[in-house]
């Protein structure tokens, strides 16, 4: 159990990092506890790192609250809506096949991959496409579609939501990342409360994990607020660039 606990604290810590400042940290974590806890339910594993992910998203959001002006309206319809379907994604875990989902978001990823490395200015400087109230109803709009994804599968959920503040609701890559962070912790929130209430958390694995996410997440939005837009641009497509990896390889290969 030792060396299980060692092998899931460091890729917490790795997850919280990353998902700081780009999100997509589940990526690493979630793929990393099902290899490490093998004989557990697919259910119990993402019950457990709901718990971790929550913590540094928690930290994160803080780090980023002091020097990022909140759109609280914007937000808190993105927030309430991603919230309320994160429920019924974590719910529907067992009655949906992932396997009819992740070919559509392997195409999604690769349209967001090349969009954002040929178009520079991408999320460099923040602008106003819609008015207020388009952009209330456009965030609870796709915060009902990507928490119900967070709550189904989970992986990469903090990089769809930084894409749809920035593609859509015109903010900066640093805008966004903030705004992403509030709306991921309901989310993880939602999806943790039916988790637990089921009895699908493995809490002496998701403690420790949730203590190294957070000191993963406290230095990823340190440096995230430290180098800026440009910076935050280039780890984005680092990371969507794994991303379509990891499902190009659960699509055509597995």
């Amino acid at each position: 159990m030792i060396q299980e606990l060692i092998l899931l604290c460091l890729a917490a810590f790795a997850a919280g990092f990353i998902d700081a400042i780009v999100g997509g940290g589940g990526l690493l974590q979630t793929p990393a506890t099902l290899l490490i806890l093998p004989h557990y339910p697919v259910a119990s594993i993402f019950g457990t790192v709901k718990i971790p992910s929550l913590a540094g998203t928690t930290v994160a959001a803080y780090k980023y609250s002091k020097q990022v002006k909140f759109n609280y309206k914007v937000l808190i319809s993105c927030v309430v809506a991603a919230f309320c379907t994160s429920l019924l994604g974590a719910y529907s875990v067992s009655m949906i096949n992932n396997a009819v989902i992740k070919p559509v978001i392997l195409v999604v990823l690769i349209a967001v991959a090349l969009y954002t490395y040929f178009n520079k200015q991408f999320g460099i400087h923040q602008h106003k496409a819609h008015s207020l109230q388009k952009q209330i109803l456009l965030a609870g709009f796709f915060g009902l579609i990507i928490g119900f994804y967070d709550g189904l599968i989970g992986p990469g959920t903090g990089s769809f939501l930084i894409l749809v503040f920035i593609a859509v609701l015109g903010f900066d890559f640093v805008g966004a990342s903030a705004h992403a962070k509030i709306v991921n912790m309901a989310t993880n929130l939602a999806a943790l409360l039916y988790f637990s209430s089921t009895g699908h958390v493995l809490y002496q694995y998701a403690i420790p994990m949730a203590l190294f996410n957070i000191l993963g997440s406290f230095f990823g939005a340190k440096l995230a607020l430290l180098k800026g837009n440009k910076f935050i641009r280039i780890f984005f497509l680092i990371v969507v660039f794994g991303t379509i990896l990891r499902f190009a390889w659960d699509v055509l290969l597995k």
